[in-house]
């Protein structure tokens, strides 16, 4: 039986489960509001030039679920962003927003189009001056569902992900259709330029387009193939907007590594989908379960040569291994039971950032993968910056909860324990229900919200069901 952190009351009973899973995570005891989480941090940029960020907590970019049909920022937005505004937090790496109609992976997520710019900028007026604040653009490719049905676009066939996604309705990138692409992300960098963003992330992770690419071994033409032609999508986006867009920083969200996807077994614990080698897990090792971090190392090569400043890692996607990407004690309602104890996913994920922070200290490296620590989150944080481990500490799902959480450990008031995210998944749950995003346990906004009541009969009728 897997035991939930927040049962782990001292530090001894911490100290003692990590020896037990044999993993490896530093911990400070004290966690001091003065301390490496305080501290300032210069990020340059190549073309940008450089700006300092006034402390190293950071706001990861999540999906939202609750922008109008057309993709408008919506009240349910506004009130998001201006939580993330007053969390301290130094940087908002704001939300996947799509460059163009189709390729949003909802109805309700943002897009931004030319006639939306004001409304982009009324949120970016949300955040403090002195936040530093992006955007992350992205195209959702195999999992489009711009009108609310699968409308998969995909780099290429995939043995084991298009059954899923309904492959004999999705239709493959050509080489024209990319390019056109690639002239669609510089020209939303531009808009978000022009609302007064900081920066942009070139999307690279959790199994859509822009990291589906790094995969395409067996993709004809000019963007797949070779290294070379499988990072050629991400590095003629990077170029364009550098030309285009010269005094806009650039970002990148990457997953750093991948696994097979897994499914539910015979006893709802995840177990993979195949058992054979399996060559098309980025940063894997060829197994299908274990890292490689060659290729990943030559994409921030690649991405330093360019001049980016920002990369935030993670991992795999929530698709199809969310014990990967997203440790959680309770998983989404449609998912399956973790196969390994969170703390484990959670230490890979810091552990490899770690590793990549070090060998690129020219790079601002911001870790992620650190809601599940929940109490236990500032010293293990703390521990991390002050060792070099990580530049900055990523919230996601904790930001939803708990915004507030870099001021009450930089004011030294410690932990609001009512607020912390538990890893109930219900942010997870709801959308793919086709409800609006939030933290319905926690928060009390959303704990009002009649779709409270719909998400608690969706959850009883997927129970029902297994």
């Amino acid at each position: 039986m897997i035991p939930q952190v927040r049962k782990l009351a001292t530090i001894e009973q911490v100290l003692e489960r990590f020896a037990v899973l044999g993993i490896d995570l530093p911990l400070d005891a004290v966690v001091d509001p003065d301390g490496a989480l305080a501290q300032p941090l210069v990020v340059r940029d190549g073309s940008a030039g450089e700006r300092t960020v006034p402390n190293r907590f950071a706001i990861l970019p999540m999906e939202g679920w609750d922008g109008s049909p057309e993709g408008h920022p919506t009240d349910l937005v506004a009130r998001r962003w201006q939580r993330f505004g007053s969390s301290g937090a130094g940087l908002v790496w704001g939300e996947a927003t799509a460059v163009r109609h189709d390729g949003r992976a909802n109805p309700h997520q943002l897009v931004l189009a030319e006639p939306m710019v004001e409304a982009f900028a009324s949120l970016r007026r949300l955040l403090a001056p002195e936040q530093l604040v992006g955007l992350q653009l992205t195209h959702s490719g195999r999992y489009a569902r711009p009108d609310g049905l699968p409308r998969p676009r995909i780099a290429y066939r995939h043995p084991l992900l298009d059954p899923a996604v309904a492959a004999d309705e999705a239709s493959v990138f050509s080489d024209d259709e990319l390019d056109q692409l690639v002239a669609d992300f510089v020209a939303c960098a531009r808009r978000a330029r022009d609302a007064g963003f900081d920066f942009v992330d070139v999307k690279a992770c959790h199994g859509y387009l822009g990291h589906e690419l790094l995969t395409a071994h067996d993709r004809p033409g000019r963007y797949g193939g070779d290294f070379d032609g499988r990072t050629r999508f991400l590095r003629s986006v990077i170029e364009g907007i550098r030309v285009a867009v010269p005094d806009l920083g650039i970002a990148l969200r990457l997953s750093a590594y991948d696994v097979v996807p897994h499914v539910a077994g015979p006893d709802g614990v995840g177990t993979p989908a195949s058992t054979d080698p399996y060559r098309y897990a980025f940063g894997g090792d060829g197994t299908g379960l274990g890292v490689d971090l060659d290729e990943p190392r030559r994409v921030l090569d690649l991405v330093a040569g360019l001049g980016v400043g920002l990369v935030c890692v993670t991992a795999g996607s929530p698709y199809y291994c969310p014990h990967v990407q997203r440790p959680a004690f309770f998983p989404p309602s449609d998912g399956y039971q973790p196969p390994e104890d969170p703390l484990i996913g959670a230490a890979r994920m810091i552990n490899v950032t770690a590793e990549l922070a070090r060998a690129y200290p020219g790079l601002h490296i911001i870790g992620s993968g650190y809601s599940y620590l929940q109490e236990w989150l500032p010293n293990v944080a703390q521990a991390v910056v002050a060792r070099g481990g990580s530049a900055m500490i990523g919230l996601g799902r904790m930001a939803l909860s708990y915004p507030r959480l870099p001021i009450d450990v930089l004011s030294g008031a410690g932990l609001d324990r009512r607020q912390l995210c538990r890893t109930f998944s219900d942010c997870t749950t709801a959308p793919r229900a086709g409800l609006v995003s939030g933290c319905y346990p926690i928060d009390p906004y959303y704990k009002a919200r009649p779709e409270r009541v719909e998400l608690a009969a969706v959850k009883r009728g997927l129970r029902s069901r297994a």
